[in-house]
């Protein structure tokens, strides 16, 4: 009887050491679970970030060139104006005159 109670001790250390070994090895398990989720959400956030900038600065580019477009257009617009009516202001004089008295 005094060896299967001794057998049974034996057996209940030893399944202590193992659930001891057990809790250990979950503890360092989970320190690099962590570890490498931080490490990924880290990354993903450079990346993310990295991305967004990209983003802006193509945006940013495409603005500042759809406004130059429309300036030179707009200059071009005004240049052509000013050009007609320096060829044109008298006779335009002329028929507001000729306009004006014939009512």
């Amino acid at each position: 009887m005094d060896s299967i109670v001794k057998k049974l001790s034996e057996i209940e250390s030893a399944a202590a050491a193992i659930v001891e070994h057990a809790e250990a090895q979950k503890s360092v398990l989970d320190k690099e679970y962590d570890e490498a989720r931080r490490r990924f959400d880290e990354e993903l956030e450079e990346k993310t970030q990295s991305r967004i900038k990209k983003i802006r600065d193509e945006l940013e580019k495409s603005t500042t060139r759809l406004l130059d477009d429309q300036t030179g257009a707009n200059s071009d617009s005004i240049k052509a104006l000013q050009k007609e009516y320096e060829e044109k202001h008298t006779q335009y004089a002329q028929d507001i005159l000729k306009r004006i008295t014939e009512v």
